[in-house]
């Protein structure tokens, strides 16, 4: 996620050379194959009429606009649910630590035992849920789980909502024990509905593909809009109209990459949700809960500008 206010030269320049490179390469060969069709005869009397461009560039702003907004209501919805996965870990743990009766057996211990495992349990959800959604294999969560859980878990397809089925048949066993009462129980079974609630909006926004044709055809039309600002251009401002057709068609595909970075908002990017920082967040509130000693370093950004 982005942290600078201030426009950072650098990064966009090397966002953009390649498409700027092409816009160059597109109107000076538009340029001279105009020229080159003047000279024939039987083309002599025909002219690109400047409402070409008038109205296909009316047309595209509309679709990078539509475009636009769609992939920033998808980073906004997936922002909006870690934030609310944010306030949901820790209710749970406060309620993990003081819904929970204690066993004589562990009144003496400074930390029950059984509260440290349904709050580590939790912090591997949210890393296996993290790593799940950034497709990455690093099994960070294997940390806060059990040897018997890790083997649980690794036999199924979602690891984060089988580490969800591992707390519910727990908080059932301390029910029956009568270490949670009814009203308890439902509160804290609240928030694993919940877990499930956002693992599920997240996966869906994951796998749900924004249409390609929305994004190839917004493409393939800003080429023709430059191809056609250049040709309707050349006969009133000469070689001039290279340099515009590259400056309008550089605005149009630079905004239509910035809608386009936003499109999938979990992927590892500085534009992406800090998934990295939120779950480090919760991982450091919750293990204070625990007065554990060993707990993390905060996720540092990069250079003060964004971070992942």
């Amino acid at each position: 996620m982005l942290l600078s206010k201030k426009v950072n030269i650098y990064r966009i320049l090397s966002g953009t050379w390649r498409h700027f490179l092409f816009e160059i390469i597109a109107c000076v060969s538009a340029y001279f194959i105009y020229r080159y069709i003047e000279q024939i005869h039987f083309f002599d009397t025909i002219v690109v009429s400047s409402i070409i461009p008038t109205i296909l560039g009316t047309a595209l702003a509309f679709f990078i606009g539509f475009n636009n907004n769609q992939a920033y209501d998808r980073w906004w919805e997936a922002r909006k649910i870690w934030g609310t996965l944010v306030n949901h870990s820790r209710t749970w743990a406060r309620q993990v630590m003081f819904y929970i009766d204690e066993e004589e057996a562990v009144k003496d211990a400074k930390v029950n035992p059984i509260k440290v495992k349904l709050i580590y349990r939790h912090i591997a959800f949210l890393y296996a849920l993290k790593e799940g959604l950034r497709d990455d294999s690093e099994k960070h969560y294997k940390n806060y789980l059990s040897e018997e859980d890790f083997v649980a878990v690794e036999k199924e397809t979602n690891v984060p909502n089988a580490i969800l089925n591992i707390q519910t048949k727990d908080l059932q066993q301390l029910t029956e024990k009568g270490l949670v009462d009814g009203f308890k129980f439902l509160e804290l079974n609240s928030m694993l509905v919940h877990f499930c609630d956002e693992m599920g909006m997240s996966e869906r926004i994951k796998n749900t593909v924004f249409p390609t044709t929305y994004n190839f055809y917004t493409r393939l039309f800003v080429w023709i809009f430059i191809i056609s600002v250049t040709w309707s251009l050349t006969d009133n401002m000469g070689a001039w109209s290279i340099l515009v057709g590259i400056l309008v068609g550089y605005i149009f595909l630079t905004t239509h990459k910035i809608g386009m970075a936003l499109l999938n908002p979990f992927d590892n990017i500085p534009a992406g949700i800090p998934l990295n920082q939120i779950t480090r967040t919760i991982e450091i509130n919750l293990l204070e809960l625990l007065k554990d000693k060993n707990i993390p370093e905060p996720v540092e950004s990069v250079d003060g500008e964004y971070i992942m």
